[in-house]
């Protein structure tokens, strides 16, 4: 029987690798690295063998889409910030099978689901920034097998966010696989106008913006997750949250939803990058 072995909200700022290279920006996203590597060492030594990654830098404008190839290898460059990520090298193992049977668990569930096993079906930074982090370091043989989830949910319902994380978490039960759940997206995320971005690379664009995601993250290390939920449209709005933030909403799904209500245990703390509000916190299971 396999199980959610971790789970946890964190952060792809492309300044992350934007950090490892040399300039003014060398090792400005060390703490957010850090964070990475630790959620990545918990999960192994809890036995993961596999990452399912919600990522809302994947838009979709219709139905529910997993990316489940077989081998995912390349180099990426950003369309977005060419400047901050290029020429980035990736290889890692999928995972077809649960893909699969996420896919038939969400359409069970009435939440229109399809599983992808298409080599040109290529990763998105918001899987590709943690599993590069998660990975640094470590042998071949001991990669994480990853499945991509779009998140950025263009013109869905989080309630239907919240059903098909439970769906999630019904397949992983039903497989073989020891599985690391990661929500994959920003806390508040008001892009910073252009004539403002470099001055406010280290910060938020708005003081709404980052009380309010100060105010959530007192929440959630409070496990008061039944108001978060309740919120969690209207913050989503009002705080221009990435992909609606539909990757925290299956989360939440996969987790309970509003009956959750284990403390979160913050690993990076709250900071700015570009503007948006970012984080890592692992959720209790």
């Amino acid at each position: 029987m396999g199980e959610v072995v971790l789970a946890a909200k964190i952060c792809h700022v492309p300044s992350m690798y934007l950090s490892e290279l040399p300039g003014k920006h060398h090792g400005c996203r060390d703490a957010a690295i850090a964070g990475h590597k630790e959620i990545g060492r918990r999960a192994r030594e809890l036995g993961a063998d596999t990452a399912v990654v919600f990522d809302v830098h994947w838009l979709v404008n219709s139905g529910y889409h997993i990316n489940c190839g077989e081998q995912f290898q390349g180099t990426y460059t950003s369309n977005e910030l060419p400047h901050f990520i290029k020429n980035m090298d990736y290889a890692y193992p999928g995972c077809p099978e649960l893909g699969e049977l996420i896919a038939a668990e969400a359409n069970l569930a009435g939440v229109r689901s399809m599983a992808h096993n298409i080599p040109s079906l290529e990763l998105e930074y918001g899987t590709l920034v943690p599993m590069r982090y998660m990975h640094m370091g470590v042998p071949e043989d001991e990669k994480f097998k990853v499945i991509s989830i779009a998140a950025w949910c263009a013109w869905h319902r989080l309630e239907d966010s919240f059903a098909f994380g439970a769906a999630v978490r019904r397949a992983i039960e039903k497989s073989d696989r020891k599985v690391l759940v990661l929500a994959s997206g920003s806390l508040s995320h008001r892009f910073s106008d252009d004539r403002e971005a470099e001055a406010n690379i280290h910060n938020w664009t708005r003081e709404f913006d980052k009380q309010m995601d100060l105010h959530v993250v007192e929440m959630w290390k409070q496990g008061r997750f039944k108001e978060f939920c309740a919120m969690l449209p209207d913050y989503a709005e009002h705080c221009f949250g990435e992909g609606k933030m539909h990757d925290t909403a299956m989360l939440l799904g996969l987790l309970g939803g509003p009956e959750y209500a284990q403390p979160a245990e913050i690993i990076t703390p709250p900071f700015g990058s570009s503007g948006t509000g970012q984080i890592n916190a692992i959720f209790p299971l």
